[in-house]
C-alpha cells in the first residue's frame, strides 16, 4: 500500500504551484452579459446653474450736447489759460487791429471755463493764473515797435488801461473758486453725518 506524503501547512504553499493573482475580481453582480459593466439606472439629479457674475454697471455716458468737463491741475490750469490768452491775443491782433476791448470781452469765458476745469484740490490756484494768463495774451496785442522795450512800455500801458477787465475776470473765477469750495465742504459734511449702515 503506498503512504502519500503529506506536507505541514505551516510551511505554505509549493514553490512549483502559480500564485493567485493579487489583483481584486470585480464582483459579477455589477456586470451584464459578456462581463460588460453595468450602468446604474439613477436618474440624473438636477444641474446647478453657476451664479450670475455681477459686473459693474457701465459709467453713464455724457449728454449729446453737454460740455466737456475735465479736471486739470494747478499747472495745468494756467498753461491752459495763457495758451488760450495768447492765441485771443494773437487772434485780436490779426483780425480786429489789435482791439484792447476785443481781447478783454474774450478774457472773461476763458477766466470761467479756467475756475470751472480746476480740479477740487487746486481750486485757490484759479484766481492766480487768470491774472498772469491775462498779461501773457497782451504780449501780441500790445508789442511795441521798438524791441524789447517798447514791447514792455505797450504791456505796461495795457494792463493800465484794461485793468477793469482783468479785476472782472479774476474776480468771476474767484466767485466760481468760492461756490465749488463751499459746496465741496458741504458735500464732506453731509457724506459724514450719515449714519452707517
Amino acid at each position: 500500500m503506498e503512504q502519500y506524503r503529506t506536507r505541514s501547512p505551516q510551511y505554505g504553499p509549493r514553490r512549483d504551484r502559480p500564485r493567485p493573482p493579487r489583483h481584486p475580481v470585480p464582483s459579477q453582480a455589477g456586470r451584464g452579459a459578456g462581463g460588460e459593466p453595468v450602468r446604474s439606472a439613477r436618474p440624473p439629479g438636477p444641474r446647478r446653474r453657476p451664479a450670475p457674475v455681477r459686473r459693474p454697471a457701465p459709467a453713464p455716458a455724457p449728454a449729446a450736447g453737454g460740455l466737456p468737463n475735465p479736471r486739470l491741475t494747478g499747472l495745468g490750469s494756467g498753461l491752459f489759460c495763457a495758451v488760450v490768452m495768447f492765441l485771443l491775443g494773437a487772434l485780436c491782433s490779426a483780425l480786429f487791429g489789435a482791439s484792447l476791448t476785443a481781447y478783454g470781452v474774450l478774457f472773461l469765458p476763458v477766466s470761467v471755463l479756467t475756475a470751472l476745469w480746476v480740479r477740487r484740490g487746486d481750486l485757490m490756484t484759479a484766481p492766480v493764473v487768470v491774472p498772469i494768463a491775462f498779461a501773457v495774451g497782451l504780449l501780441p496785442v500790445a508789442g511795441g515797435e521798438d524791441g524789447a522795450g517798447g514791447t514792455l512800455m505797450g504791456l505796461v500801458t495795457a494792463l493800465a488801461t484794461q485793468a477793469g477787465w482783468l479785476y472782472g475776470g479774476t474776480l468771476i473765477a474767484g466767485l466760481i473758486v468760492i461756490v465749488r469750495r463751499i459746496r465741496l465742504v458741504h458735500r464732506r459734511r453731509t457724506a459724514g453725518a450719515r449714519p452707517p449702515v
